[in-house]
């Protein structure tokens, strides 16, 4: 018997990779007539004030997460365009501050999602491999179904870099 998703969160940060990926979760919400919930993680620190109080091994310890909330509420918003070009209806768009992966997961439980989406590029860096990335965390630690997008290779062409509010 094949599962029927009644709820389904997908993960938003405003990247190249963002939109195939709500796109994606779009079309299962409209095939299932399931609630979409979009969530987009952010951080109030901004990468100038990370750098200087934080050293990594060449990867942001942020990854995936918008840095500023009118930066996270930008790309919310193109998320659920994005969605409603699929004749998808959003039944939530949530600005959550914090860790992305824990964002997804947590609202996941809150809404008693039966699916995640989330998207995924093929090469990560060694850092990645050894640190996590958000995928990694939501696959590891999701306690329901998850569907990772990969982008085509056209996909992949657009700028992968995440927004972040700009310090005046």
């Amino acid at each position: 018997m094949m599962t029927t998703y009644r709820t389904i969160v997908v993960g938003t940060d405003g990247s190249a990779l963002a939109a195939p990926t709500v796109r994606r979760a779009a079309r299962l919400a409209q095939l299932e007539d399931a609630d979409l919930v979009i969530v987009c993680a952010w951080s109030g620190l901004l990468r100038r004030a990370e750098a200087k109080s934080t050293s990594t091994l060449g990867l942001d310890p942020a990854a995936g997460d918008v840095r500023g909330r009118s930066s996270a509420s930008q790309a919310l918003a193109d998320a659920v365009g994005v969605a409603r070009e699929v004749g998808a209806t959003t039944s939530a768009a949530l600005l959550v501050e914090g860790d992305p992966a824990q964002a997804l997961m947590s609202t996941a439980e809150d809404r008693h999602a039966d699916l995640i989406v989330v998207g995924a590029i093929r090469d990560v860096s060694i850092a990645e491999r050894l640190l996590g990335t958000v995928a990694t965390d939501v696959v590891r630690g999701a306690r329901c179904d998850v569907l990772v997008v990969r982008p085509t290779d056209a996909q992949l062409q657009g700028d992968q870099v995440v927004p972040e509010d700009v310090a005046l």
